[in-house]
């Protein structure tokens, strides 16, 4: 009998997919992008200034995403420690993206966590992995290409991720 559902093949595949849908994207070159001028193709002091301004605004956002997610799975291996072997490995690779995208920030408290069980933890883990993920993939149509391109693999690592999460919340007992 074939297993039905996702794999982790399939699922690291349509990662990879996204990500580099996302990045050849963000890499696209050539006269006539938005924000230049018609007279030479440069952009103005005004659209330079304007850019820097949402780029900023779009990292500030990434970043604090992070913080928050980096603050949740504290708070989750701080509530259950049996949890700690396998949620450290993705925690440390949050504080790596936190850290490219914020260098030097602290980890956010966030909300209070409604699960008691570790079970039940680890599956709001997965589902906040998934809104981060999700808000970086949305901020790729706003962003210059350098920061498209590690928006990309941060979504991308945290559509992993959540499928880790998933996965281990099966393994999980409450």
């Amino acid at each position: 009998m074939r297993r039905t559902g996702t794999t982790r093949r399939g699922a690291l595949t349509a990662t990879g997919a996204i990500a580099l849908g996302a990045v050849l994207a963000g890499c696209g070159g050539g006269s006539g992008r938005a924000g230049e001028s018609e007279r030479d193709g440069a952009p103005t002091t005004a659209e330079q200034v304007s850019a820097a301004r949402a780029e900023k605004k779009i990292r500030a956002d990434a970043a604090r995403g992070s913080m928050e997610l980096l603050g949740h799975y504290e708070q989750v291996i701080g509530a259950h420690p049996a949890t700690a072997a396998a949620l450290s490995p993705l925690r440390d690779a949050v504080r790596a993206h936190a850290g490219a995208l914020a260098p030097g920030g602290k980890p956010l408290t966030p909300p209070q966590s409604r699960a008691t069980g570790a079970k039940a933890a680890v599956e709001e883990l997965a589902a906040a992995e998934r809104r981060t993920s999700d808000a970086r993939l949305a901020a790729l149509l706003e962003a210059p290409p350098e920061l498209a391109r590690l928006l990309a693999s941060t979504a991308a690592a945290g559509a992993a991720h959540a499928y880790l999460l998933t996965e281990l919340a099966k393994e999980t007992s409450s």
